[in-house]
């Protein structure tokens, strides 16, 4: 499944063929007509600074584009609509190699719209959070919503829905429905394949969806994977990892022949850690991406764009940072008409004011202006789309579910550690009143649930958390990697289950509750994951849930999106589902008091 050579249709309405665009002998004439200057070009981008990622220099020159093409770069071309750009920096259009719409919060169309006026013109999706709340459905879901937008959005088919069997997810996709999703035209590859000890035992559903895709594009996901194991991973022809996080693992891969993917999200940052690495020699082998990254981010930080300025900042030179993020993404994907500016190329183009600071002024896709003095241009934000809400199935339950009867034992305690999605694990004595536990405010250890709401098999896993810092009150999320039961946290069993009733009425999403009342709520009424409102609208909502859990004691700069990973059962090392507590590194079950 060689995706890039089965495109068929174009998220924004060019025909892909096998080697590019299927286009008529006049339209290339044309083309070709324009790039000698015989006709004039649709649009010309007058003396502006070329960034040229082929020769990494940058020269002055028009840029001329005819029919959503770069048809040539050089002095005095001429067309129908002339842009001075002299003093200006022209770049590609920023291409994110790995990120989940979901962790947005928005629909694939208002997250196009909140990323365009920071440069990113593609990103390169993985839907598996939605997949695991409603299988295929979801994600084409996701397709249709970005079918006809100025911005580009490829797909992964998810790898692992369910993520493990040690948890309830929505759905799951074996090798039939994977098999099904190759055939739609967006989708370049497998997703990252997170179960690494599947692959590395050889189960027969694993290896089956991995021979699925031999012939194409196959994520990898590999937290500390090294040696023997490592090398075995890759021969299962997985050539990219996300998840690395200290420098010997990142040159340990880089030498085996993987594409690092520099990650810089809201709670997971890697950056700093591994652009070490980077030097002039390898830097074709590295990429820019987000992965998960929060709404407030957006709008506070931007998207690309904040991880160049920072790249530069750290000492890298800009001209390869712009092609980790541009021509490196492009060329791993297999998207051979993006990712430079260069004759031949999409007319996807940012014009920046400050080269180091990549500061956008405006951007072009396939040659049509989206973004101009920096504001988007032709989104409307007017209508709420109309999609399948579906409530949450949450059985019948009360406070008492939430009680957690105390064996006199040690308790083992999942270690929330700020900005990763890796976890410790501590063995304390806890606090109890009357054979029961309770949250110890002062030690900061509170207790943990997650809820199921897919099948209404009223599943409860049961734990204790330290690192939150709420000092009453309870907050509850319906964004909970990876199968995205409910997870809440709290102090008392009743502000526990209140908090949970309020995010079954909003059919999925964030709130905050002391004393039995909601204080704060962010309604994601799709999947529980995504809101049907653009950014402008969800920011409000999102800081006010995070300034209610800062009122309630809580010190974390992202307090729901570090909730969401205390249920991600494939990052070491505790987590916690609606089966129980994880340990991760052995991949199992574990009960949450142990013998001394």
């Amino acid at each position: 499944m060689n995706k890039p050579d089965s495109l068929k249709t174009g998220p924004t309405g060019h025909s892909l063929g096998r080697y590019g665009s299927n286009i008529s002998v006049k339209a290339l004439k044309n083309r070709i007509l324009a790039a000698k200057g015989e006709i004039p070009a649709d649009l010309v981008l007058k003396k502006g600074n070329v960034v040229n990622l082929f020769s990494n220099s940058v020269y002055e020159a028009d840029v001329a584009v005819y029919d959503g093409f770069i048809v040539g770069i050089g002095p005095d071309y001429h067309g129908r609509e002339e842009i001075e750009v002299k003093g200006k920096w022209i770049t590609p259009g920023l291409i994110d190699g790995h990120i989940h719409v979901e962790s947005s919060m928005l629909l694939p169309s208002r997250l196009a719209a909140a990323l365009l006026p920071h440069g990113t013109t593609t990103i390169i999706a993985d839907p598996h959070e939605i997949a695991n709340v409603m299988g295929t459905e979801g994600i084409r879901l996701l397709i249709e919503d970005s079918r006809s937008i100025p911005f580009d959005i490829f797909f992964m088919a998810p790898s692992c829905v369910p993520a493990t069997n040690l948890e309830t997810s929505g759905a799951k996709l074996g090798p039939s429905e994977l098999k099904e999703l190759g055939n739609e035209p967006r989708i370049l590859g497998l997703a990252e394949m997170m179960n690494y000890p599947g692959v590395l035992m050889g189960l027969q559903e694993i290896l089956e969806k991995l021979i699925l895709f031999q012939d194409g594009i196959i994520d990898g996901h590999g937290p500390s994977l090294s040696g023997n194991d490592l090398q075995a991973y890759l021969t299962a022809g997985i050539r990219s990892d996300h998840e690395t996080s200290d420098r010997a693992e990142g040159m340990e891969k880089l030498k085996s022949g993987m594409m690092l993917m520099i990650r810089e999200g809201t709670t997971t940052k890697n950056l700093e850690e591994l652009l070490p690495l980077v030097t002039e020699a390898n830097s074709r082998r590295f990429c820019f991406v987000a992965d998960d990254l929060h709404p407030l981010d957006i709008r506070g930080r931007g998207h690309l764009d904040f991880m160049l300025r920072k790249a530069v900042e750290l000492g890298l030179n800009p001209l390869t940072a712009i092609q980790l993020a541009t021509l490196n993404p492009a060329e791993y994907f297999g998207l051979k008409e993006r990712g430079v500016v260069a004759p031949g190329y999409r007319a996807d183009l940012v014009v920046l004011s400050d080269l180091e600071g990549f500061r956008v002024e405006r951007v072009f896709k396939n040659g049509a202006p989206v973004v101009e003095e920096g504001e988007l241009m032709g989104f409307s934000h007017e209508e709420r789309p109309t999609v399948d809400v579906r409530p949450l199935s949450i059985s019948s339950m009360e406070s008492e579910s939430f009680r957690i009867r105390d064996k006199g034992l040690k308790a083992r305690i999942i270690g929330l550690i700020e900005g990763q999605a890796l976890t410790g694990v501590s063995y304390e004595r806890v606090k109890s009143v009357d054979g029961w536990v309770v949250s110890d405010i002062k030690a900061d250890i509170l207790k943990l649930a997650v809820v199921e709401r897919h099948k209404g098999t009223g599943q409860i896993g049961l734990g204790l958390v330290k690192g939150i810092g709420l000092k009453a009150g309870a907050i509850a999320t319906s964004v909970a990697h990876d199968s995205h039961n409910v997870i809440v946290a709290g102090v008392d069993d009743l502000d526990l289950y209140a908090a949970v009733q309020e995010v079954k009425r909003m059919g999925g999403g964030m709130t905050v509750v002391k004393g039995e009342k909601v204080l704060a709520r962010a309604p994601l009424e799709l999947a529980g994951l995504l809101s049907l409102e653009p950014l402008e609208q969800l920011i409000p909502q999102l800081e006010a849930v995070n300034q209610a859990a800062a009122s309630l004691g809580c010190s974390l700069k992202e307090p729901f999106m570090q909730l969401s990973f205390l249920s991600l059962a494939v990052i070491p090392e505790l987590k916690l589902t609606d089966m129980g507590l994880v340990d991760v590194n052995r991949f199992d079950l574990v009960n949450l008091f142990v013998d001394n």
